[in-house]
């Protein structure tokens, strides 16, 4: 006879057999059934952090690294709105996330209970899924079919709602086993492949923009050594650096906010472009402009996971719906020409002219000497740099060198908070790399206090905060938009070494360029969270323009 179980014990044993090994929450009596089941299950490991949105970014950022769905609890109402933010970047990020919420009795709805929210109604136009389980029966089922809708296709968040008296209900249920995703097409047909071979071999200027749905270290490198034996030029989508090795003579450089004007230039030039797993979203594209969605004069080879992507923005010249990994794999049996084009390598020299940081007049602590002094420390394959959204992070995207997959987390979607929490997830995945987290003063204040949670987890990581006093990006716009005309913008901050001392970090404070690698030094030699909190002029705004010139 089954054993009966209840419904928190039923959800903790069938997320083991999906493979989750690893939990972010914030606790809250609307699951006490789920952690009291964890209590003996020690194959998952529970993060307890210090806000939701915090947990939901870790967990957007632990499925990114895995390719397995990131699992976060939270609690109904307030908690599951904090969580929203980890849910829309999850989806604009199509990274696998199962967020589940304590919800109210299933006696007690409609009618607006405490904290009461209709969460498959409010989740439904930001998850791929949203729903709720009414019988713990049914539990296995829905933790099944969730794991696979976050991870087919275009992978995104699935958002489940668990009533508490639910989760008490005691019920014999039959556990599913794991759950493995299959491309609705897994392989590229003779006719098409033949296809795309001749169009690429009779192109004159090809190009290729990569990174997003699907992608991962393998086919990554498979991807390179095509783009290398043809002479390709491969530019990563916006805040997709870590597609490819940067050091591989294809690299182009990255699309986005503020790229290289030479690698735009080439994207305008080329005859032929070969998109593998990007959308070809509004940051990519410098809003539909850089590659318009009807690309006269340009073949568009669009290859992407999921066919509801594919021909919804872009016309394709020819949409393939097909694994990337799969895809990758299947261009490096390709024979190459007998003579390469030379576009990969006339590329690869203006981005390593690019991404080199000059010395800037007139600056104080110049973030561009910075970028290279950490670029002397740490190889690009040391370090998994992550961070949220604001100008700050212009001097990294345009100077650090990106290794393999997983060594960049950073939202597409620009929401700000992520790089604090983003980098506690890589730290506890990924223990073989140094997890950084970079955050601008006003970035680093939505979600600072997942410092205690890195703390309390004893995790190694390095924290700089780029201090201008302002809202950066904002300040940016409203100076072009408003000359001079400053409105809530400009912020007054704490120190942040000594808050971080408070938390229990190692900290310092930088104010010079000169002082930058000295500190540096010492925060590498220290274990634990070292945090450096780097004081900047606001007038520098990014690598490229300053204030003033904005002004002009």
């Amino acid at each position: 006879m089954t054993k009966l179980r209840n419904g928190g014990r039923i959800l903790v044993d069938n997320l083991v057999a999906q493979g989750c090994d690893r939990i972010f929450h914030v606790p809250g009596e609307s699951f006490l059934a789920v952690l009291d089941a964890l209590h003996d299950v020690p194959e998952i490991d529970l993060v307890t952090c210090r806000q939701e949105g915090g947990a939901a970014f870790m967990a957007c950022a632990d499925g990114t690294m895995t390719g397995k769905p990131g699992v976060c609890f939270v609690t109904r109402g307030p908690g599951a709105t904090n969580a929203s933010i980890g849910v829309h970047v999850a989806m604009q990020d199509s990274q696998p996330m199962l967020l589940f919420i304590g919800d109210v009795d299933r006696s007690m709805r409609d009618r607006e209970g405490f904290q009461e929210v209709d969460f498959p109604a409010m989740f439904a136009p930001l998850a791929k899924w949203a729903t709720r389980i009414e019988d713990a029966r049914r539990i296995p089922e829905y933790v099944a079919r969730a794991w696979n809708v976050a991870t087919s296709g275009r992978p995104g968040p699935v958002v489940i709602a668990l009533p508490e008296d639910m989760l008490l209900d005691e019920v014999e249920a039959v556990d599913r086993p794991v759950s493995t995703p299959y491309p609705l097409m897994p392989d590229v047909n003779e006719e098409a492949a033949h296809q795309i071979v001749e169009r690429i071999r009779t192109a004159k200027r090809p190009l290729a923009i990569v990174g997003g749905a699907g992608w991962d270290i393998s086919t990554g490198r498979d991807f390179a050594t095509f783009a290398e034996r043809w002479g390709i030029p491969v530019a990563g989508a916006f805040r997709r650096q870590d597609a490819i090795r940067n050091t591989s003579p294809a690299w182009a450089g990255n699309l986005g906010y503020g790229p290289n004007p030479k690698l735009t230039q080439r994207i305008r030039d080329a005859d032929l472009l070969l998109v593998v797993g990007a959308r070809l979203g509004e940051a990519t594209t410098d809003g539909y402009t850089l590659v318009t969605p009807d690309h006269p004069g340009q073949t568009l080879i669009h290859v992407h996971p999921d066919p509801e992507e594919l021909n919804r923005v872009y016309h394709a010249d020819m949409a393939v719906c097909c694994d990337v990994g799969i895809f990758a794999e299947m261009l490096t049996g390709l024979k190459p020409l007998d003579k390469p084009f030379a576009g990969a390598a006339e590329a690869h020299a203006e981005w390593l002219d690019w991404s080199t940081p000059k010395p800037r007049e007139g600056v104080t602590l110049d973030l561009g000497q910075c970028v290279a002094a950490m670029r002397e420390r740490l190889g690009p394959d040391d370090a998994i740099i992550c961070n949220g959204a604001g100008n700050f992070s212009g001097w990294w995207h345009r100077y650090w060198h990106y290794g393999a997959q997983p060594t960049q987390l950073a939202p597409t979607s620009g929401a700000m908070g992520y790089g604090t929490p983003a980098a506690v997830a890589a730290a506890l995945r990924r223990s073989d790399r140094l997890a950084v987290a970079l955050a601008g003063d006003g970035d680093f204040m939505m979600n600072g206090q997942e410092l205690a949670t890195a703390i309390q987890h004893d995790v190694n990581m390095l924290v700089l905060i780029i201090d201008n006093g302002a809202y950066g990006t904002i300040r940016m716009h409203q100076e072009r938009e408003f000359p001079a005309r400053l409105s809530g913008t400009t912020l007054h901050n704490p120190d942040f070494a000594a808050l971080a001392r408070a938390y229990g970090c190692w900290a310092e404070t930088v104010v010079k360029t000169d002082e930058f690698a000295p500190a540096l030094d010492r925060a590498l030699s220290q274990t634990g969270v070292r945090l450096l909190h780097l004081k900047t002029d606001v007038e520098f705004i990014t690598p490229g323009t300053t204030i003033t010139a904005i002004r002009g």
